[in-house]
């Protein structure tokens, strides 16, 4: 275990606090986007909207996640390599269970030719994701590689997938309304699995070896 001195260890906490304060923003944001959302989708009958919503979800378990693992830091115990292991490992799970996500809704829709019908209110919130996740994004990263937290990086790149998809989700809906283009919105989701593929195996560390 690394000491710090009294300095780097007040720099820290303060980059900690920062971490938890970013991941209540994140929580806090994407549950109120996963309800709108998937109550538009279902309004809508817009399986586009409804899976951005499911991916809200799935950013909110990643954050409780990564709150639950800066704030054991924050905590009277030191956290050792055990604790950061198992957060970058569900923030790593969290992105390959919507990588599976991703290929099955997107292979129905391709094979059943489901239509995303356009809704004001989900253009008006991916829109607004497409502002917010970015920020947030930068943040996380910036935060992440002052702690060197391989969990808070993987959560940071959930956020800028959640960003792409709120991208892909608009420019589809908007293609299928404006020019009839049904396919667009699932080949663009799937274009974004290498991206959340990767991300999630690099967030998977080795098994830690006992120590004696």
């Amino acid at each position: 275990m690394t000491i710090l001195d009294p300095e780097q260890a007040l720099t820290r906490r303060s980059l900690l606090r920062r971490g938890v304060l970013l991941e209540v923003a994140t929580v806090s944001y994407n549950a109120l986007e996963g309800v709108v959302a998937i109550g538009a989708g279902l309004v809508a009958g817009s399986v586009a909207l409804t899976g951005f919503g499911v991916d809200s979800v799935i950013e909110v378990a990643s954050g409780v996640v990564l709150w639950w693992r800066l704030r054991a830091e924050l905590g009277s115990a030191p956290v050792g390599p055990t604790v950061e292991a198992r957060a970058a490992r569900g923030a790593g799970a969290l992105l390959l269970a919507l990588a599976a996500y991703l290929v099955v809704e997107s292979g129905r829709r391709l094979i059943v030719r489901d239509r995303p019908e356009p809704s004001a209110v989900g253009m008006v919130l991916t829109a607004l994701s497409l502002i917010v996740m970015p920020l947030l994004a930068r943040a996380k990263l910036q935060t992440a590689r002052a702690l060197e937290s391989a969990a808070l990086r993987a959560d940071a790149h959930e956020t800028i997938v959640c960003a792409w998809l709120s991208l892909t989700t608009l420019v589809g809906l908007g293609l299928n309304a404006l020019l009839g283009w049904w396919w667009a919105d699932p080949l663009a989701a799937l274009a974004m699995l290498p991206l959340i593929v990767r991300e999630g195996l690099e967030a998977w560390p080795s098994p830690l070896k006992p120590t004696a």
